[in-house]
């Protein structure tokens, strides 16, 4: 998937329990899709994981001043979303993709079968505007927020 292209439709579950349709927001808010490879992996350390959550956190308030809304989605089952995002006080939801079907039409897998570490912002149209692949964990939430101005 590339900057232009119309982002595919999907429903997944949510850390809190919900079900999250992307089509649902086409015409009222810009979405960030944050994909990573899991919460807990020995290859992929969590400090990693939550270094990037607290970039993306420490930038949220503007984010949602954007007119946008952000998940974070990887493979990780709805109790892993749900128990990784209490551990570390996450305030935006987890989104799970056990089949790894929205993983692969978006990031792609990488060699461990996991979500490739990639963010996509579309904006209200549901248009790819940003492909964000070479992620710098600490700076990735100001990258967002800034990207997110730009659209406005």
């Amino acid at each position: 998937m590339n900057e232009g292209d119309a982002a595919p439709d999907f429903e997944l579950a949510a850390s809190d329990g919900t079900k999250v349709r992307l089509s649902s927001f086409r015409g009222k808010k810009n979405v960030v899709l944050c994909f990573y490879p899991k919460n807990h992996l020995f290859m992929c350390p969590s400090k990693m994981v939550f270094k990037m959550a607290q970039s993306v956190i420490s930038a949220y308030s503007a984010i949602l001043n954007s007119d946008s809304v952000l998940f974070a989605i990887s493979v990780d089952t709805v109790g892993d979303q749900k128990k990784f995002v209490q551990e570390y006080n996450i305030p935006y939801l987890h989104l799970s993709d056990p089949s790894k079907e929205t993983c692969k039409k978006y990031a792609g897998l990488n060699l461990a079968g996991l979500a490739k570490r990639t963010t996509f912002v579309m904006d209200k149209n549901g248009a790819v505007r940003k492909v964000f692949r070479d992620i710098d964990v600490g700076a990735h939430g100001q990258e967002i927020a800034k990207t997110l101005s730009e659209l406005n």
